[in-house]
């Protein structure tokens, strides 16, 4: 092996204040790690934050929050504003930067999936067949359920970023439709 192999992964949480970020990156002991940079582009942003070392070790474990990512510039340690469902284009490099990186587009759903599952909570489900009324809310969930998966297979393996949050307006839209008493809404 004459290279490192480049990974990371950015695994669903239902924490609505982090994004969690993890090197899975298989690294040459025999080539030396410089200069590790982190850049991420936040939803409805043209520029990326940049995290360099000493935050940016490999094998890194990361728990973004928006401070990290100058979405919040007051109360930070204290106080933990709400990060963006949507796309973050997330790039990963060590020297030579430019020829020595990853880049991947992650779907975050953090809120869209919290309500599904408060939604979930509001059902009234036992070990037996539901009544036809419970039934029908439960299929109507478990096919948002799959518009947020296929939403996230378009953005992240499909490379189709478009139809992917096409896909994931219209299961936040069929979310809204739902009576919750416990959720918070869009």
């Amino acid at each position: 092996m004459a290279k490192h192999v480049l990974s990371l992964e950015a695994p669903d949480t239902l924490n609505l204040c982090q994004l969690r970020l993890v090197d899975t990156s298989v690294y040459n002991p025999d080539v030396e790690v410089k200069c590790p940079l982190l850049q991420i582009t936040v939803p409805g942003f043209n520029y990326s934050v940049q995290l360099e070392s000493p935050v940016v070790t490999p094998g890194f474990m990361l728990n973004l929050t928006a401070c990290d990512l100058e979405l919040q510039h007051q109360g930070c340690g204290t106080t933990f504003n709400t990060l963006p469902d949507g796309i973050y284009v997330i790039r990963y490099s060590v020297s030579p930067n430019e020829h020595v990186y990853v880049e991947y587009n992650h779907l975050r759903m953090s809120k869209a999936l919290t309500t599904y599952k408060e939604l979930l909570c509001e059902l009234d489900l036992g070990a037996c067949e539901p009544d036809a009324k419970t039934a029908k809310k439960w299929a109507d969930l478990n096919k948002i359920r799959m518009y947020l998966e296929a939403a996230k297979a378009k953005v992240e393996i499909c490379h189709e970023p478009k139809k992917g949050m096409e896909l994931y307006n219209y299961a936040v839209k069929l979310l809204g439709k739902f009576e919750c008493k416990s959720c918070q809404k869009f």
